[in-house]
């Protein structure tokens, strides 16, 4: 073969050489390109291995020092209220509405309000004889009574409850902000908590929480008094949060 020809061969190789470089160094280019784009877009960091990931942990939400102990059984009076509400939900009375001579419905049946009051009686209080005496003394104030105050069931009506706690107690925030330590202090175990219609209830603010901090509720919406995950999952909006006593 004349050298010229060899020569020529040989530039030839030497190009495609060269091109197949190049085209290498363009896809390799692209594909890493492409690979920090899906890494970026499912949000990893490059730096910290998934296993090394910090794993989420409950919010830890202190509870507040509740000086009084109406029952002086040595429990403050909002974990004697806990106490109270979560023995209703172990001993699972029934939903049921009625209406009943003397006011108190058997122990094996109830609604919403039977579960404050119950709770309330665990702490000393007698939520029927306090409330039925600000009626009697103060009827204007109860709008639900229509000016016919009865005793068999003023105790066990949510809007004349709502209307007692605003007067003696202490009327606290509504907003619910997971993850917010400051404001989930607001909700202490003991609290108890309104909802409005169309699904008016009641309930106590329970000591357990979720991992976000956000509270359960003790109550009872049928068929039996439970604890649950539903204060912000309620069917209706919250119209008063309370704490009693006041302190």
């Amino acid at each position: 073969m004349e050298e010229s020809s060899k020569v020529t061969i040989l530039k030839c190789v030497l190009g495609e050489v060269i091109s197949l470089k190049r085209s290498v160094k363009r896809y390799t280019v692209l594909f890493s390109l492409i690979g920090l784009a899906l890494i970026s877009w499912v949000g990893i960091d490059l730096f910290h291995p998934i296993d090394k990931l910090p794993i989420g942990q409950s919010l830890k939400i202190p509870n507040i020092s509740c000086p009084s102990d109406k029952d002086n059984d040595g429990i403050t009076d909002l974990q004697d209220i806990v106490k109270g509400a979560r023995a209703e939900v172990n001993r699972k009375p029934h939903y049921r509405s009625a209406y009943y001579q003397g006011g108190f419905p058997p122990d094996s049946e109830g609604v919403c309000t039977d579960v404050v009051w119950r709770a309330m009686r665990d702490a000393g209080y007698n939520l029927k004889a306090l409330v039925d005496k600000d009626i009697r003394e103060n009827p204007a104030k109860y709008s639900r009574i229509a000016g016919n105050p009865d005793p068999n069931i003023d105790f066990r009506r949510v809007p004349n409850l709502i209307v007692f706690f605003r007067r003696y107690g202490t009327e606290l925030t509504r907003d619910i902000k997971p993850g917010d330590a400051e404001n989930l202090y607001q909700w202490q175990p003991g609290d108890i908590v309104i909802f409005d219609n169309p699904h008016e209830h009641v309930a106590i603010i329970s000591d357990k929480r979720r991992k976000d901090g956000v509270p359960y509720i003790l109550h009872i919406a049928g068929p039996t008094a439970s604890e649950t995950d539903q204060l912000q999952s309620w069917p209706s909006k919250i119209t008063g949060h309370f704490r009693f006593p006041k302190f």
